[in-house]
């Protein structure tokens, strides 16, 4: 393994448009050596995923070569909140605020000649040859791309659709593609359908880290989260045609899979690993044939560790807080974060942190949120004061605040999505757990803290001693 400089890696991009692609933040990951370069041959049975995992809570990993495949793969990018937070050019504290503002003012996307994601194109590819996709577990019983943001379009309604599924390869140019129901690429092949139309798609691999995240937005049909992502980035998405479907994609992202998907041709998945960490069977999946595939000439192949793993469910739950956020404060809830953690696999469990509480919001801040999002099953509500994504801050609260008899909240019968872990009928019970200070309880909430002067002044000189090291 080695820690070399970016500059020797074609990773180290300066160029104005380069700042919309993946690998101007692996670069910068790479300067701070938040980036580790694996040298040794890896394979992509098992073995990546394997890395990945012992990696999971570290370093991005940069795959310099795959058994079988001239493509590198790079991996745990976006693995924690704090790297998030820098993929978006934000303060960890105001990450959240950026998002929401986004999806209130997107940006047009801005459409351009020729892009490096178009350097190279293979007709009719094998995807297994091309592409270096690992076999990630062995309950599975194939590989699969998982960090593919899909472009999609509405004919009739113009509507645009950018959100990440499941693809699995079938061999050949053809993959399966798992989708819920209710997604909304789901909702637009079956619009196609209805008018005698199969649906044109464009997986998009190797994104900005801006793409990525509003690729996993809870927005309403038919929004584009290519324009949310350019909000979020501050300045218009770079798009170019593509070569066989009539969409357009990120013109800085590294690889493009053009295709149809066929909703009438479906085959059985198998098991498949889940944000929960364990495995799910949900039977037939459609197909996809893939015409064109474009690429960058040293195009890096990017990997999402499926399963409970922190890129997986921080991805899924950055978006789907700022989406109970947006909910929540047009229900006129007063709140002020939320936070969909790791922990409760970034889909199951909410904390609500409220500006102020008074009676009766608490409750309405967990109803809100459950009939927001059917995956969120437990929802904690605490003050302002503690911190919704730290988890030993919300364990504090429960502690502290909350009386059994009085603040936990059951809604029996409460439908459930598709991956719940514990629902075969599609049915589940939620809980509301109100962790926020009563008046009566005590008659002094104030914490025992050190002096917020003398504090900030010591972190401080602790800030300088590590940067100086």
């Amino acid at each position: 393994m080695s820690d070399s400089p970016a500059a020797k890696s074609g990773i180290n991009e300066t160029a104005a448009a380069e700042r919309q692609s993946l690998r101007s933040f692996l670069a910068e990951l790479e300067r701070e050596r938040q980036l580790l370069r694996i040298t040794e041959p890896v394979d992509p049975v098992f073995e990546i995923s394997s890395y990945l995992a012992e990696l999971a809570y570290g370093q991005a990993a940069l795959f310099e070569s795959v058994r079988g495949h001239r493509l590198r793969a790079v991996g745990n990018v976006l693995n924690s909140m704090e790297r998030i937070a820098r993929g978006l050019a934000v303060e960890r504290a105001s990450l959240q605020a950026k998002i929401v503002r986004a999806v209130r003012s997107p940006l047009a996307r801005r459409l351009v000649e020729g892009a490096p994601c178009q350097e190279v194109m293979v007709v009719d590819p094998d995807l297994e040859t091309e592409l270096p996709v690992p076999h990630f577990f062995p309950g599975e019983s194939g590989r699969y791309i998982t960090a593919g943001a899909i472009v999609a379009k509405d004919t009739k309604t113009g509507g645009r659709n950018l959100s990440f599924a499941r693809l699995k390869l079938r061999g050949g140019s053809r993959a399966l593609i798992g989708i819920a129901p209710s997604h909304h690429l789901a909702v637009m092949a079956r619009a196609a359908k209805a008018r005698g139309e199969k649906l044109d798609i464009a997986v998009t691999i190797g994104n900005h880290p801006c793409v990525l995240i509003a690729a996993a937005l809870y927005l309403n049909l038919g929004d584009d989260e290519l324009e949310v992502a350019g909000a979020i980035f501050g300045e218009p998405i770079e798009v170019v045609a593509c070569r066989s479907v009539e969409l357009e994609v990120p013109a800085q992202c590294e690889i493009v899979l053009e295709g149809t998907l066929d909703p009438d041709e479906e085959e059985a998945e198998g098991k498949v690993s889940e944000f929960h960490g364990m495995y799910e069977d949900y039977g037939s999946g459609a197909i996809v044939h893939f015409h064109r595939l474009t690429r960058r000439a040293d195009a890096l192949y990017q990997v999402i560790q499926p399963g409970y793993y922190p890129e997986h469910t921080l991805i899924g739950g950055v978006s789907i807080a700022a989406a109970l956020f947006r909910r929540l404060a047009d229900a006129a809830v007063p709140v002020r974060e939320v936070a969909v953690g790791h922990g409760g696999c970034g889909r199951l469990h909410a904390v609500v942190s409220l500006a102020q509480s008074s009676a009766g919001e608490p409750k309405k801040a967990m109803l809100t949120a459950f009939n927001s999002v059917n995956l969120v099953k437990m929802v904690t509500v605490v003050d302002a004061d503690i911190d919704p994504w730290d988890r030993n801050d919300v364990e504090w609260a429960i502690s502290t605040r909350m009386k059994a008899e009085r603040d936990l909240v059951v809604v029996p019968g409460s439908r459930a999505d598709r991956s719940e872990p514990l629902s075969g009928s599609g049915m589940t019970a939620k809980l509301g757990i109100d962790a926020t200070r009563k008046a009566g309880d005590r008659r002094d909430w104030t914490r025992a803290l050190p002096p917020e002067d003398i504090a900030r002044r010591v972190r401080a000189r602790l800030a300088d001693r590590k940067d100086s090291r």
